[in-house]
């Protein structure tokens, strides 16, 4: 079913940062537990930053600029450390990660790190997945275009989008088992449409198979020149 909220289609980060709230909340309804570790480290080195700029105005403001001189100038190289630590940590521990988290049985920890390129309407997901008993990792990569989960009129629709994460990720394919039938189901479907290619259609249409038993028949009869027997 697709969402009533509508965003432009051709704005990429209209596009990534509604799939990346879609993949957060795919991955919470599937009780997947999620770690706020890389949010808070973030949070709390932008507050500080915050807070170390409000004191410098307030006692400037309250003692004047001689008397504060040079506890404002170390408050300045305190706030450009900070600011150089919070941009080595988005740019460089982060890297676009999106989910950091656990699965429900808490044997499998997940990160899913997403990214755009300019003007290419492709959505790439790195997964790293790490089974915490034996330690063994795993880096998945997927490569979709959003038009896969938008329609041409901007709403997105979840069930092709968790189709995608359940069928690429098997750690999220375990817990949901629906999503990784109803896929294989479609792909069955697909396959058996495809093999019926216009010519072969033709081919059949003219040799007097395809249609109703009633058409074939009909068909067979005038063939033979002869016409239907009555009843």
């Amino acid at each position: 079913m697709a969402s009533q909220e509508k965003i432009t289609v051709y704005n990429l980060a209209d596009l990534k940062n509604t799939s990346d709230d879609a993949l957060t909340n795919y991955l919470t309804s599937l009780k997947f537990t999620q770690t706020h570790r890389l949010t808070d480290v973030r949070l709390a080195l932008g507050y500080s930053a915050f807070a170390l700029s409000a004191a410098c105005f307030a006692w400037d403001y309250k003692f004047g600029f001689e008397q504060t001189k040079y506890c404002t100038a170390v408050a300045v190289a305190i706030y450009t450390i900070l600011n150089s630590f919070l941009t080595f940590w988005i740019f460089y521990v982060e890297k676009g990660t999106v989910y950091e988290g656990t699965s429900p049985s808490g044997q499998t920890a997940i990160k899913v790190s997403t990214s755009t390129n300019k003007n290419d309407p492709v959505y790439r997901v790195t997964v790293e997945v790490k089974d915490k008993k034996s330690g063994k990792k795993e880096v998945i990569k997927l490569e979709k275009e959003f038009r896969e989960w938008f329609d041409v009129a901007g709403r997105f629709v979840a069930v092709p989008f968790q189709s995608v994460l359940a069928t690429g990720v098997p750690a999220i394919g375990e817990v949901d088992t629906k999503r990784v039938q109803g896929a294989a189901e479609s792909k069955k479907n697909e396959t058996v449409t495809a093999a019926y290619t216009p010519e072969l259609l033709e081919a059949l249409a003219n040799a007097g198979v395809v249609g109703s038993a009633g058409e074939s028949a009909s068909g067979t009869d005038a063939k033979k020149g002869g016409k239907r027997r009555k009843a």
